[in-house]
């Protein structure tokens, strides 16, 4: 038996058999057609950026997430914001992630491109 959670327009957005449904499309949100909506609904249209050690030897990276650029754009971004730094980095999953900690700049950075950023 499932049991799930909808918003006041009636649009289905959890389901504990499913996990988070986008409300556009109603597809599950790893299969969501329309990803933008999705990935505002997982991250509630506000680009995070933190640090992380997890799984890499207490080497630190800084991480961007909740952007929603299509794949292209997003590596484009990424590589600007790598030059930015001076340092090397990745993008994988949707996430860019930047080697070092360089969340204060890139706060800056993405603020100045119109980006709704929050420090995590």
């Amino acid at each position: 038996m499932s049991t799930a959670k909808k918003r006041d327009q009636g649009a289905l957005v959890y389901s504990t058999e499913h996990g988070r449904i986008c409300p556009e499309c109603g597809a599950v949100v790893e299969r969501c057609t329309c990803r933008d909506a999705a990935d505002k609904l997982v991250h509630g249209g506000v680009v995070r950026v933190g640090r992380s050690t997890k799984g890499r030897k207490g080497k630190g990276v800084t991480v961007i997430a909740g952007l929603t650029l299509d794949g292209a754009a997003l590596a484009e971004l990424g590589r600007e914001l790598k030059k930015k730094c001076g340092s090397g980095g990745t993008v994988k999953n949707r996430v860019i992630e930047i080697q070092g900690d360089h969340r204060d700049l890139l706060v800056h950075e993405l603020r100045a491109r119109g980006h709704t950023v929050t420090r995590s």
